[in-house]
């Protein structure tokens, strides 16, 4: 059954009277840096933290240990969590990231300015993810004021580590027992409904030799040679990714970038060691565990035989691919009524080429989608860019749209 005309009608006017509110906490957000790295990250948690008190919830704190925190990269990290129970039925959980990148150069204001042109908002984090603290406080808001009976309880999850790769943040609170949701909606960057997405997984290959003058090079290995060899190999196994094709619509193809190298004593000295780093995106259909191996193996073949070298390979991360979890398409037929309607136009499914926390929920057996505040797709967002935006009625459209479906969800 889908919403009434009269509780739609409150929600809609709840909202609309909210507006200026709504602005005004995004741009507070958006004031306080929480670049990721460094990822020093509890400064804005306790922001976000006052931020929802002054809205009349108790906020929960959960600071991850520091050894912990260490382990992921960062320096520090406080989980917050709002929850709301209206009576006995389904916990839903709505994620998002208060971590951000670092703002970068080519910014025409300032990216902590919050500034607003035109009904743009413009900052660092404004549309991924800091936006959605806003969507799903207010849509949690939304509900309360409507004073109906619901079934079930809205969990705010709000965490800080997205770009570390949310070890510390979701999975932390789903590992340690903190939160145990049926339904999750994770931080969306458009107003699609988001059911999949891409994998990643970081390696790190260091090539080991051994110096030597350069006016004897014949004395030393070449570990710069060496990785040479094997960069080509990785290149051409790059080249025929292309071949593999997702069936999910908004996915392509996988992908390999090698974003990261160094090495090397100095001009006149073979260089003993030189290390990279890679990024190998996955599709939904394939098996991290089997690419990963795919990758070591030619890795391995290309070093093999090379006098004097070796080779080591580190994992530093793994995503594995988020898709649909079973029972969830009740929540999606939910959710794509209402946004078609509030959008005034059809809204479905699609994947994205990204790696995000929903990850995390789905492989809990959590249903799972990404839903939140943005425009069709996050490149019209300069998510991760320069002057990152979020058009703010986009901002009060989603809300509607998530308080809506929470109340049919839980009715």
């Amino acid at each position: 059954m889908s919403i009434d005309q009269a509780t739609a009608a409150a929600i809609h006017d709840f909202i609309a009277a909210q507006k200026d509110n709504m602005t005004a906490m995004l741009a507070e957000l958006v004031k306080v840096p929480s670049d990721n790295p460094p990822g020093d990250c509890a400064p804005h948690a306790r922001r976000a933290a006052e931020l929802l008190e002054q809205l009349g919830f108790t906020v929960e704190r959960h600071p991850v240990p520091e050894a912990l925190v260490k382990e992921n990269g960062m320096i520090s990290c406080t989980n917050l969590i709002v929850r709301r129970k209206f009576g006995e039925g389904p916990v839903v959980a709505l994620n998002a990231h208060g971590d951000v990148v670092a703002p970068g150069e080519g910014w025409s204001v300032d990216p902590y300015g919050a500034v607003i042109k035109d009904g743009v908002m413009y900052g660092r984090g404004v549309a991924v993810s800091k936006s959605d603290f806003v969507t799903y406080a207010y849509a949690l808001l939304a509900l309360e004021k409507l004073g109906q009976p619901l079934n079930g309880t809205i969990e705010l999850h709000l965490t800080y580590d997205e770009e570390a790769g949310g070890a510390i943040g979701p999975q932390w609170l789903l590992q340690q027992g903190i939160s145990k949701p049926d339904y999750a909606f994770s931080a969306g960057f458009s107003y699609a409904i988001t059911t999949a997405h891409n994998g990643c997984l970081h390696l790190e290959v260091t090539v080991n030799g051994k110096s030597a003058h350069a006016a004897r090079p014949d004395t030393g290995h070449d570990a710069l040679e060496a990785a040479t060899k094997i960069l080509t190999a990785l290149y051409a196994y790059r080249d025929t990714l292309s071949q593999i094709k997702s069936k999910v619509e908004g996915i392509t193809s996988p992908s390999m970038v090698v974003g990261l190298i160094k090495g090397g004593i100095n001009t006149n000295v073979v260089p003993d060691r030189v290390s990279f780093r890679l990024d190998r995106r996955m599709v939904p259909e394939e098996n991290p565990e089997v690419v990963e191996t795919g990758l070591r193996n030619v890795i391995d073949a290309a070093a093999s035989g090379l006098p004097g070298i070796s080779v080591e390979v580190r994992r530093i991360m793994l995503a594995r691919p988020f898709g649909k979890v079973e029972g969830v398409d009740r929540l999606i037929d939910i959710l794509a009524r209402n946004a078609s309607e509030i959008m005034g136009k059809p809204v479905g499914t699609e994947g994205i080429p990204l790696y995000t926390d929903a990850r995390h929920y789905s492989a809990a057996g959590v249903k799972t989608v990404l839903y939140g505040a943005g425009p069709r797709n996050l490149l019209e967002a300069n998510g991760h860019r320069a002057d990152e935006k979020l058009v703010l009625s986009d901002l009060f459209k989603a809300t509607e749209v998530v308080a809506r479906t929470l109340y049919e969800l839980l009715r």
